[in-house]
């Protein structure tokens, strides 16, 4: 799961649905007016007027985000929601002929603007408007981000506000007066999905893609003062005669965050059906209107039904939910269930606030003007890389390495910004691809670099330095070929780095190596300098030499197993030590348990045979998920309430088998930690890779894509 707990939603989004539902049923009903014609002014004109935008903003929230590889999830938004609008346009059919819709005034190019701005039915115009609303508002988002989606919803709205409630404003200024009315010769309203609904998309997918955690007293606080300014606003407008209709306010966008914020700070169990029967709620009042209308007056009840503003409210309120309720539950059943998290066969939790603290405090030790890339390679080291991506971007990450490019395309497809840093060879034939998706290109050789530069295709590019791995890089000492990659027109080189290859060992030795690396960098800039090339940013340092070298500064730190608060053995010692939490943590669902007689093997080969009886318990992950081979035979161990239970026989590509006859409450359906904490026992990563004879990295980023994932 991404950024929420498993089960918890937003049941305060989910009740007001239903609330905001009823709320568009007072506008058309106005339920004070007998009683107060103010307060039923400031009910339907003022209070009610934020049912819509809140609608709006829900949608952006749970559909529109930059943080999604495509648009799938749009398009099904905008699917569903022209399916259920032309269902509508065909039951409200009978009605439209009734009250004479399709007259002598009647032309196809009115019914098409209808169909497409202004609805069929006075209240049908929200469809269309949030199918457009939530395609204006994805691109904006996806193509510029969120500073410039606002200010472009911003001016839209605007433009709406004056040809709406400050129409007065407007109607005498030349230009503007004939602006408008060029405008609503196109639509009957500014109130649609050009005007309206996009600002609101773009603060309802803020509020999720934003990250911070929503202040309820200051929420509150803020929803009670924007609705008295938009009260005040409101009752000027009357004063002044300015108002077309009373919709759209400058102080609305304020009343719609504040609201949504305050109530997407209820964390709770989710209640499903409220989002079907406000739907309903929203589509079948008018019908409940003019179903009471027609029963009313041959009743004798047209008095108190209908004249009684507020009867007549509750009345309609009460005959949509009698349809609506039913209709909702039967919907709500025959829904196809997604898959539930709850049942994860196996799966790894990240802790976001372990990954958080991880990154602040590896900025505590980074020099000045040094900032960190986060490497985020081989699926960001088993965590997610995407999911990892996006909460790294929210602590305020701007750079970013990956192994390949088509690791850099599937950031950027979810949404990621920044510099995205492709660190291994990627074939000169890709150059289009490295530029449609802004990723920054390592230059592995002075061959490459040519290669590159004849595709005639501008590019962004590293150059790597081999001061010693001897792995990719052109020779420190070639300063003929370093230099003239500088001069090639096609590549523009942005940074410059090499590999440490040493970095996490303090041997004399070692040590003196790593120093002669830095030693050879530094000489390569130098010459770079003398032959009048400024180098670019450059970067020497991982997670280890920053920790043991912390000396070698630079303008990037390349940080991958720090940000995961993690070492490559749990036996090094490095200069700086800094509160490191490890985020990772690897669960499988008991499936079964059996008894094994004295004597018989388990799995392949059978090759674990005990003195006396024995109970097992089988797990449904194996090798295939990145459970290592190698911890077979009681070399590794589980923890099951709270205790040891060491792996029985062979690890096999799906599934395993854990010896807890001294566990003797272990049933199916219980949960196995095999990297975390459970009770006083504890395996870390590092320590589970060192039973199997490796290191971290390699135990972390082979944990599989079948495994499911929960950021927590």
């Amino acid at each position: 799961m991404s950024g929420e707990e498993r089960g918890r939603g937003y049941p305060g989004i989910d009740i007001f649905r239903v609330a905001a539902a009823f709320l568009v049923a007072a506008i058309h009903v106005s339920p004070l007016a007998k009683l107060t014609a103010d307060g039923d002014f400031l009910l339907v004109s003022v209070a009610a007027r934020v049912a819509v935008p809140f609608f709006f903003m829900t949608s952006g929230f749970f559909t529109v985000t930059r943080y999604a590889a495509d648009s799938r999830r749009l398009w099904k938004f905008v699917g569903r929601t022209v399916s259920v609008y032309l269902l509508a346009v065909v039951l409200y059919l009978p009605v439209n002929i009734y009250n004479g819709y399709f007259t002598d005034s009647f032309t196809l190019p009115g019914l098409l603007r209808d169909l497409a701005v202004d609805g069929t039915m006075y209240h049908l115009w929200y469809m269309p408007a949030a199918a457009l609303g939530a395609v204006i508002a994805w691109y904006l988002i996806r193509r510029y981000d969120y500073p410039a989606a606002f200010a472009v919803t911003g001016l839209l709205y605007l433009v709406g506000v004056f040809g709406d409630s400050w129409y007065g404003a407007v109607r005498s200024v030349p230009g503007l007066s004939g602006f408008y009315s060029l405008l609503f010769q196109c639509m009957d309203r500014t109130r649609n999905g050009l005007f309206f609904a996009p600002l609101f998309f773009v603060l309802g997918a803020r509020a999720r893609d934003g990250g911070k955690m929503p202040r309820p007293l200051a929420s509150g606080a803020g929803l009670a003062v924007s609705l008295v300014l938009m009260g005040a606003e409101a009752l000027l407008l009357r004063r002044l005669d300015w108002a077309r209709y009373y919709t759209m306010y400058l102080t609305l966008p304020a009343c719609a965050f504040f609201l949504f914020d305050l109530l997407r700070s209820f964390r709770g169990p989710r209640h499903k059906t409220a989002r079907s029967f406000a739907t309903l709620v929203y589509i079948l009042h008018p019908l409940a209107i003019l179903g009471i209308r027609l029963v009313a007056r041959p009743l004798g009840l047209w008095e108190l039904l209908v004249e009684n503003n507020l009867i007549h409210f509750l009345a309609v309120c009460a005959a949509t939910a009698a349809v609506s309720l039913p209709a909702a539950v039967l919907l709500e059943r025959m829904r196809r269930p997604g898959p539930d998290r709850e049942t994860c066969r196996a799966w790894r939790v990240v802790d976001a606030g372990a990954v958080t603290s991880n990154v602040a405090e590896l900025r505590k030790l980074l020099p000045e003007g040094s900032s960190l890339m986060a490497v985020v390679k081989a699926n960001a080291y088993g965590h997610g890389d995407l999911e990892l991506a996006r909460l790294l971007e929210r602590d305020g990450v701007r750079a970013w390495a990956v192994a390949t490019a088509d690791e850099g395309i599937a950031l950027r497809r979810y949404g990621i910004h920044g510099e995205i840093l492709v660190l291994g060879y990627t074939d000169p034939g890709r150059a289009g691809e490295l530029k449609k998706y802004r990723l920054t290109q390592t230059v592995v050789s002075r061959e490459h670099a040519d290669a590159l530069n004849r595709r005639g295709v501008p590019l962004r590019v590293h150059l790597k330095i081999d001061t010693g791995m001897h792995r990719l890089g052109i020779p420190w000492d070639d300063t003929e070929d370093i230099a003239g990659v500088f001069g090639l027109k096609n590549l523009r080189i942005t940074g410059m780095f090499t590999h440490l290859a040493c970095s996490e060992s303090r041997e004399a030795a070692d040590a003196a190596f790593t120093v002669e690396q830095g030693r050879r960098f530094a000489a390569v800039a130098r010459a770079l300098r003398e032959r009048g090339i400024t180098p670019p940013a450059v970067h020497i340092q991982s997670t280890y030499g920053m920790l043991n070298y912390p000396e070698l500064t630079a303008g990037y730190v390349r940080v991958g197993l720090g940000i995961y608060g993690v070492l490559s053995d749990p036996e090094d010692q490095t200069i700086l030590t800094p509160a490191l939490r490890p985020a990772l943590s690897l669960y499988a669902r008991v499936a079964l348990v059996r008894r094994i007689p004295e004597g018989e093997g388990v799995g392949y080969g059978g090759p674990f045979r005990q003195p006396g009886p024995r109970r097992i318990a089988i797990l449904p992950i194996g090798y295939g998920d990145g459970y290592l081979r190698e911890l077979s035979g009681g070399v590794g161990y589980v923890l099951l309430h709270g205790r040891k239970a060491p792996v029985a026989g062979a690890v096999c590509m799906d599934q395993m088998a854990v010896d807890v006859t001294d566990i003797p409450d272990v049933a199916p359906g219980d949960t196995a930690t095999l990297i975390g904490r459970d009770g006083q026992e504890e395996i870390t990563a590092p320590e589970l890779a060192k039973l199997a004879g490796t290191i971290t990295n390699d135990l972390l980023s082979g944990l599989g894509t079948r495994l499911g994932l929960q950021i927590r």
